[in-house]
């Protein structure tokens, strides 16, 4: 589904060997990464590692791509289950490729670490040798949102609960042209930004908080700082008050019933249009399929319904012209009519799903690493 007139200027599509467990689990244990080596930063625990190892099966002499490096959990969790595999390890954020880098002095001849977006991974394959060609990698790995690192440095913008600049670009500085956050509300108008946190937030009270927004820019300052936008979204929402006098959105709760701040919808949904996160993973699915080799994995791990929605669409076909469908195609409208060969394309299954149902993080895991209790991991193989 396509929306478009976003600020007049944005179309976005919106939907757009074998390892034992045993093995496995003892990998999955060891799958921590500092932020930097030596460093400062928060430590980063890869989410699901054990499953992802399970499903892939790594052996010698494969390859695989890591889409999101992150802190290269899943990078070392596959290199150290199979030696002799290579992953090209692929990230937006520069501070990640430098991870990268460093882990690939670790593995020498193992990695190939590359800086860019899903959408540049095409350009990218290309100037490395050997790896441009279709059908040749044995594995494709996803884990959708922000890491841990992003969340807890406050200098980037993600996080409520650390004061720092409304950025939220996973580029950083790398693309000149791309819009912080504070940009993004400094310019839009009042009726596109209801739209992107209807969409992209799934927040009920779209309406109210953006015209608070709009009338905080016009009225007081920018809204510069996430605390800033943080507390005019908690104002804004404590002004609806009961019978009893007690603000009605006092408490909120998550889909999985975790209190969560009543901003926390917003921030997600200026994250994803900052970052165009739905396109991107939209042609992510598309690129798997076309660089997986016949019988290659394909493993997904997505933090909410968004992300997952897409892939899901990807791996049961529901997808027109390349773009995954918001409803199931039985659903579409009665009016659209395609050409025979375009519904036999179409209608032809590129993926079997590995498991019955989505699958989740163990309650241990959960314990251990609360951050990871919303994943949802997807695993499929190509048909040829």
């Amino acid at each position: 589904m396509v929306w478009r007139g976003l600020g007049g200027a944005v179309a976005l599509v919106a939907i757009v060997g074998r390892t034992s467990l045993g093995r496995a689990n003892g990998i999955a244990r060891r799958c921590y990464s500092a932020a930097a080596t030596g460093a400062k930063a928060p430590l980063h625990r890869a989410v699901m590692a054990t499953e992802t190892v399970k499903f892939f099966e790594p052996q010698r002499d494969q390859v695989f791509i890591d889409m999101t490096f992150g802190a290269g959990g899943h990078t070392r969790a596959l290199l150290e289950a199979a030696p002799g595999s290579t992953v090209v390890a692929l990230d937006r954020d520069p501070l990640a490729h430098r991870l990268a880098c460093e882990m690939a002095a670790q593995f020498p001849g193992r990695i190939v670490p590359l800086l860019g977006r899903f959408s540049e991974l095409p350009a990218l394959l290309r100037t490395v040798e050997g790896l441009d060609r279709q059908r040749h990698f044995d594995g494709v790995l996803f884990d959708f949102g922000c890491s841990s690192m992003q969340f807890d440095e406050a200098a980037r913008g993600f996080s409520i609960s650390h004061d720092g600049p409304l950025d939220m670009r996973m580029d950083r500085d790398r693309c000149p042209e791309q819009l912080s956050a504070a940009e993004v509300l400094a310019r839009i108008q009042e009726p596109d930004l209801v739209r992107i946190l209807k969409v992209y937030g799934e927040e009920k009270q779209a309406k109210k908080i953006a015209r608070a927004i709009v009338n905080a820019r016009f009225t007081v300052k920018r809204i510069e700082t996430t605390a800033e936008l943080a507390n005019i979204v908690a104002h804004c929402l404590s002004q609806g008050e009961s019978a009893g006098g007690q603000s009605t959105y006092d408490f909120r709760q998550d889909k999985l019933r975790r209190p969560a701040h009543v901003a926390t919808k917003t921030f997600q949904a200026l994250r994803i249009f900052v970052n165009n996160e739905l396109n991107e993973i939209n042609y992510g699915m598309v690129l798997a399929k076309h660089l997986l080799r016949t019988g290659g994995k394909l493993v997904t791990i997505a933090f909410h319904s968004l992300e997952d929605t897409i892939v899901k669409r990807h791996l049961t076909g529901h997808v027109v012209d390349d773009v995954a469908s918001r409803v199931p195609l039985q659903y579409v409208s009665h009016t659209l009519a395609h050409e025979t060969e375009a519904m036999q394309e179409m209608m032809k299954p590129h993926w079997k799903q590995m498991h019955k149902h989505v699958m989740v993080p163990t309650d241990e895991e959960v314990a251990e690493n609360p951050r990871s209790r919303s994943a949802k991991l997807r695993a499929a193989v190509r048909l040829s």
